[in-house]
Protein backbone atom coordinates (compact mmCIF):
# COMPACT_ATOMS: atom_id res chain seq x y z
CA UNK A 1 0.00 0.00 0.00
CA UNK A 2 2.81 2.27 0.43
CA UNK A 3 4.77 1.79 -2.49
CA UNK A 4 1.57 2.83 -4.24
CA UNK A 5 1.46 6.06 -2.32
CA UNK A 6 4.83 6.78 -3.42
CA UNK A 7 4.44 5.57 -6.94
CA UNK A 8 1.47 7.94 -7.34
CA UNK A 9 3.12 10.77 -6.09
CA UNK A 10 6.48 10.46 -7.61
CA UNK A 11 3.88 10.34 -11.00
CA UNK A 12 2.15 13.31 -9.82
CA UNK A 13 5.31 15.72 -9.15
CA UNK A 14 7.03 14.36 -12.95
CA UNK A 15 2.76 14.77 -14.30
CA UNK A 16 3.59 18.75 -12.44
CA UNK A 17 7.18 19.15 -13.46
CA UNK A 18 6.28 18.40 -17.27
CA UNK A 19 3.37 21.20 -16.90
CA UNK A 20 5.32 23.90 -15.44
CA UNK A 21 8.03 22.73 -17.83
CA UNK A 22 5.89 23.38 -20.57
CA UNK A 23 3.25 26.60 -19.14
CA UNK A 24 5.65 28.43 -17.34
CA UNK A 25 7.45 30.71 -19.43
CA UNK A 26 3.90 31.68 -20.82
CA UNK A 27 2.21 32.00 -17.49
CA UNK A 28 4.99 34.12 -16.84
CA UNK A 29 4.72 36.56 -19.73
CA UNK A 30 1.20 36.58 -19.30
CA UNK A 31 1.66 38.05 -15.44
CA UNK A 32 4.08 40.33 -16.59
CA UNK A 33 1.86 41.46 -19.25
CA UNK A 34 -0.85 42.14 -16.34
CA UNK A 35 1.67 43.90 -14.30
CA UNK A 36 3.09 45.82 -16.98
CA UNK A 37 6.48 45.13 -15.59
CA UNK A 38 9.83 44.94 -17.70
CA UNK A 39 10.42 41.40 -18.52
CA UNK A 40 13.44 41.84 -16.75
CA UNK A 41 12.33 43.56 -13.86
CA UNK A 42 9.13 41.70 -13.11
CA UNK A 43 8.28 40.61 -9.19
CA UNK A 44 5.18 41.03 -8.90
CA UNK A 45 4.49 38.70 -12.17
CA UNK A 46 6.87 36.39 -10.39
CA UNK A 47 4.88 36.62 -7.39
CA UNK A 48 1.47 35.76 -9.45
CA UNK A 49 3.13 32.75 -10.80
CA UNK A 50 4.11 31.09 -8.17
CA UNK A 51 0.51 31.46 -6.31
CA UNK A 52 -0.76 30.21 -9.24
CA UNK A 53 1.55 27.14 -10.11
CA UNK A 54 1.09 26.90 -5.79
CA UNK A 55 -2.96 26.35 -6.67
CA UNK A 56 -2.79 24.42 -9.49
CA UNK A 57 -0.70 21.89 -7.71
CA UNK A 58 -2.83 21.97 -4.90
CA UNK A 59 -5.66 20.81 -6.97
CA UNK A 60 -3.76 18.83 -9.22
CA UNK A 61 -5.37 15.82 -8.09
CA UNK A 62 -8.72 17.50 -8.64
CA UNK A 63 -8.04 18.44 -12.05
CA UNK A 64 -9.45 15.68 -13.71
CA UNK A 65 -10.16 16.56 -17.82
CA UNK A 66 -9.42 20.23 -16.82
CA UNK A 67 -6.66 21.71 -18.34
CA UNK A 68 -4.16 22.71 -16.02
CA UNK A 69 -3.27 25.86 -18.20
CA UNK A 70 -6.42 26.98 -18.04
CA UNK A 71 -7.32 26.44 -13.92
CA UNK A 72 -3.55 28.58 -13.94
CA UNK A 73 -4.66 31.35 -16.31
CA UNK A 74 -8.03 31.44 -14.53
CA UNK A 75 -5.85 31.98 -11.11
CA UNK A 76 -3.38 34.41 -12.78
CA UNK A 77 -6.28 37.04 -13.66
CA UNK A 78 -8.76 36.94 -10.17
CA UNK A 79 -5.44 37.03 -8.97
CA UNK A 80 -4.62 40.19 -10.21
CA UNK A 81 -7.98 41.59 -10.49
CA UNK A 82 -8.59 41.37 -6.81
CA UNK A 83 -4.68 42.35 -6.06
CA UNK A 84 -5.35 45.24 -7.68
CA UNK A 85 -8.79 45.81 -5.91
CA UNK A 86 -7.57 45.91 -2.77
CA UNK A 87 -4.44 48.33 -4.10
CA UNK A 88 -7.06 51.14 -4.32
CA UNK A 89 -9.00 50.51 -0.88
CA UNK A 90 -5.41 50.16 1.26
CA UNK A 91 -2.77 51.71 -1.24
CA UNK A 92 0.50 50.45 -0.66
CA UNK A 93 3.88 52.18 -1.55
CA UNK A 94 3.71 54.35 -5.09
CA UNK A 95 6.70 52.93 -5.96
CA UNK A 96 6.10 48.98 -5.01
CA UNK A 97 2.86 49.49 -8.17
CA UNK A 98 3.91 51.77 -10.28
CA UNK A 99 4.29 49.90 -13.98
CA UNK A 100 7.07 50.27 -16.29
CA UNK A 101 6.51 53.35 -18.01
CA UNK A 102 8.31 52.24 -21.34
CA UNK A 103 5.71 49.65 -21.54
CA UNK A 104 2.65 50.18 -23.99
CA UNK A 105 0.25 48.43 -21.49
CA UNK A 106 0.85 50.73 -18.69
CA UNK A 107 -1.02 53.76 -19.62
CA UNK A 108 -4.08 51.22 -19.22
CA UNK A 109 -6.37 50.61 -16.35
CA UNK A 110 -5.96 47.60 -14.73
CA UNK A 111 -8.82 46.32 -15.75
CA UNK A 112 -8.39 47.55 -19.37
CA UNK A 113 -5.36 45.42 -19.19
CA UNK A 114 -6.52 42.54 -17.50
CA UNK A 115 -9.60 42.47 -20.30
CA UNK A 116 -6.78 43.06 -23.28
CA UNK A 117 -4.02 40.29 -22.19
CA UNK A 118 -7.13 37.96 -22.06
CA UNK A 119 -8.87 38.33 -24.96
CA UNK A 120 -6.05 39.38 -27.27
CA UNK A 121 -2.91 37.46 -26.33
CA UNK A 122 -4.63 34.73 -24.56
CA UNK A 123 -6.98 34.16 -27.06
CA UNK A 124 -10.32 33.41 -24.20
CA UNK A 125 -13.80 34.50 -25.69
CA UNK A 126 -15.82 37.29 -24.40
CA UNK A 127 -18.32 35.12 -22.89
CA UNK A 128 -15.57 33.55 -20.64
CA UNK A 129 -13.80 36.88 -19.79
CA UNK A 130 -17.39 38.10 -18.67
CA UNK A 131 -18.30 35.03 -16.93
CA UNK A 132 -14.41 35.17 -15.55
CA UNK A 133 -14.93 38.85 -14.16
CA UNK A 134 -18.69 39.21 -13.59
CA UNK A 135 -19.36 41.49 -16.15
CA UNK A 136 -21.78 42.13 -19.27
CA UNK A 137 -20.43 40.55 -22.33
CA UNK A 138 -21.16 44.23 -24.07
CA UNK A 139 -18.88 45.53 -21.42
CA UNK A 140 -16.00 43.43 -22.06
CA UNK A 141 -16.31 43.98 -25.87
CA UNK A 142 -16.58 47.72 -24.62
CA UNK A 143 -13.49 47.93 -22.69
CA UNK A 144 -11.20 45.51 -25.11
CA UNK A 145 -12.08 48.14 -27.86
CA UNK A 146 -11.22 51.02 -26.03
CA UNK A 147 -7.55 49.34 -24.78
CA UNK A 148 -7.08 48.53 -27.44
CA UNK A 149 -7.69 51.94 -29.24
CA UNK A 150 -5.60 53.51 -26.64
CA UNK A 151 -2.55 50.73 -26.99
CA UNK A 152 -2.40 51.42 -30.89
CA UNK A 153 -3.23 54.91 -30.93
CA UNK A 154 -1.57 56.20 -27.63
CA UNK A 155 -1.12 60.40 -28.87
CA UNK A 156 -4.86 59.87 -30.09
CA UNK A 157 -6.29 58.87 -26.16
CA UNK A 158 -3.96 61.69 -24.68
CA UNK A 159 -5.12 64.34 -27.06
CA UNK A 160 -8.91 63.33 -26.41
CA UNK A 161 -8.17 63.77 -22.57
CA UNK A 162 -6.35 67.46 -23.29
CA UNK A 163 -9.80 68.04 -25.27
CA UNK A 164 -12.11 67.28 -22.79
CA UNK A 165 -9.85 68.66 -19.92
CA UNK A 166 -10.45 72.30 -22.05
CA UNK A 167 -14.11 71.55 -23.11
CA UNK A 168 -14.58 71.08 -19.02
CA UNK A 169 -12.12 74.19 -18.38
CA UNK A 170 -14.96 76.34 -20.37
Amino acid sequence: MRDRQVSRDARRAREFEAFVAGAAGRLLHTATLLTAEAPDANPRARRLLTLALAHVYARWDRLRGEDPYDCARQYLATRFARATWHQYVAPAPARARRPDPGNPLAALAPQERLILVLRLYEGVAEEQVAALLGLPMERVHTICDRATSAVLHPVGRSAARAVGTKAAAS
